[in-house]
């Protein structure tokens, strides 16, 4: 393919058109049928993100070096408001590992150990360090703030984005 977009627009026809894998254990339900990525948000369960998720993002199938670049391109489009979120909830989990915010802060060079202090950059340092680190806590985020997922680009992401939008097109 020419460009991101160009693959996107291939992602998207071959899906409009049938072209989807299965999605094992998520039977495709008319009501659970998605019109796009903030109906899928808004209406799936955390189960069901987390388990589309798990399948795609993890430093076996995109690795970290392919995925820093994005995650810190799509931090920084998410509103403010979504970016803190999505640091307190990384610092919370972390936190259970025995990892605290302060500690963080130091380690990783961040700007702040306040979530609403951050900026895009510290969150993307914290994103990556998570995704490196400790990818399943990485996915439990991305479960429960999904707003990260909708900026994603690079192609290899897109493909495991794929999953997702299979069920977000249902059979249309």
């Amino acid at each position: 393919m020419a460009s991101n977009s160009d693959y996107k627009r291939q992602v998207m026809r071959d899906l409009a058109s049938g072209n989807v894998e299965s999605m094992d254990s998520l039977d495709t339900q008319p009501e659970k049928e998605y019109a796009n990525f903030d109906d899928f948000a808004r209406r799936s369960s955390r189960e069901e993100r987390h388990q589309m998720i798990r399948r795609g993002f993890h430093p076996d199938r995109i690795p970290t070096q392919q995925m820093e670049p994005e995650l810190q391109k799509a931090i920084s489009q998410i509103k403010p408001n979504e970016r803190d979120d999505v640091a307190r909830e990384f610092f919370k989990h972390l936190k259970e590992r025995g990892l605290s915010d302060r500690d963080l802060e130091q380690r990783l060079g961040l700007s702040s150990h306040n979530a609403r202090r951050m900026n895009a950059d510290d969150v993307s340092k914290l994103a990556s360090f998570t995704y490196h680190n400790h990818p399943d806590i990485f996915q439990e985020v991305l479960a429960d703030q999904p707003t990260i997922i909708k900026f994603l680009s690079n192609p290899l992401v897109g493909a495991a984005v794929g999953a997702v939008a299979a069920k977000w097109l249902g059979k249309r």
